[in-house]
């Protein structure tokens, strides 16, 4: 009797050590700080192009994947407790937006395109769930089973807050790519226009990874960042038409071009109807009650910097 529990002791002691991975409590401390990485695909959700429908409101069904470009980010990550971090990035990303994408009617004979590129300094608090796979501590042989059972991964939800700067681009009637800003195209500046916009705004970073860790110095993963930001002219098109005649006259006839590329073509419309009606003030040219969005989903590639012995202090587990 007293043999058999024994036994179910020692089941018990070592089921314990395997599941706590024979990690100390405190061993996260020396794996506090992580320099990474990051290059990926970027998109955008905003005014132009999206589904052949109205009505979607920015939802990610609306994305064009076809103006997919590319994002990159460099970042620091540290450790402040077991399941959190703080991580501070520098991200940049190209987003872009065609209304000759989209087969609905009204957007595709509104024919304005835009391209932007994103400077975004942004920090992030981190909830962190690991999962740590070691392999045994008195193990001699260095096996592929062995490496195999030292790898952890990792999986993060996190919430932010950023800053970044943009400047919108369209095509002209040649093919050239052309600043917006300085043109007007919704009448800023103008009486009973809007106020001129800035090129930087404020973006709240929000997303999830999955990382893989390789013997507590590398990691690599998988990042999906959404950011929600607080200006509506990353693509330069936010409210309603301007006069084009007096844009014209005081932003010259390239404003007035870029103001208002429209077709002037609906298929399927009535006799009678005239296109550029849909193009003419005080008509919508955007949804200003909606703000732009953009994302990236980034593969990413972490070092761990391993602290120094004799600066962390250690509990021991026995």
């Amino acid at each position: 009797m007293i043999k058999r529990l024994l036994a179910i002791l020692c089941f018990f002691t070592v089921l314990s050590a395997v599941s706590q991975n024979f990690i100390r409590p405190n061993e996260w401390k020396k794996y506090r700080k992580e320099v990474y990485g990051s290059v990926g695909a970027a998109n955008f959700l905003g005014d132009l192009g999206g589904l052949d429908k109205i009505g979607t409101d920015y939802s990610p069904v609306d994305l064009e994947f076809t103006e997919t470009r590319t994002a990159f980010q460099l970042g620091y990550r540290y450790k402040i407790a077991k399941w959190f971090n703080i991580s501070t990035q520098f991200n940049y990303l190209i987003v872009r937006g065609d209304d000759k994408l989209t087969k609905e009617d009204f957007r595709r004979n509104r024919n304005i395109n835009f391209k932007s590129n994103i400077f975004e300094l942004s920090g992030r608090l981190e909830f962190v769930y690991m999962a740590n796979r070691v392999g045994h501590r008195y193990g001699i042989k260095r096996t592929l089973s062995r490496r195999m059972k030292n790898r952890s991964w990792d999986f993060t939800v996190f919430v932010g807050i950023g800053g970044f700067y943009f400047n919108p681009k369209s095509r002209d009637a040649k093919g050239n790519w052309v600043k917006l800003k300085q043109y007007r195209t919704e009448g800023q500046g103008l009486e009973g226009g809007p106020a001129p916009y800035k090129n930087y705004s404020v973006c709240i970073p929000m997303g999830a990874a999955y990382r893989i860790y390789f013997n507590r110095k590398v990691c690599v993963g998988l990042e999906l960042n959404f950011r929600k930001t607080f200006t509506d002219y990353i693509d330069d098109v936010s409210g309603n038409y301007y006069d084009k005649n007096l844009i014209a006259q005081n932003y010259g006839p390239q404003a007035a071009y870029f103001a208002d590329p429209s077709l002037g073509a609906i298929p399927g419309q009535t006799t009678g109807f005239n296109p550029s009606d849909l193009t003419r003030e005080p008509q919508m040219r955007g949804d200003s009650k909606q703000k732009d969005a953009y994302m990236s989903l980034q593969i990413t590639v972490g070092y761990i910097i391993k602290q120094k012995r004799g600066k962390t202090r250690l509990r021991s587990k026995f």
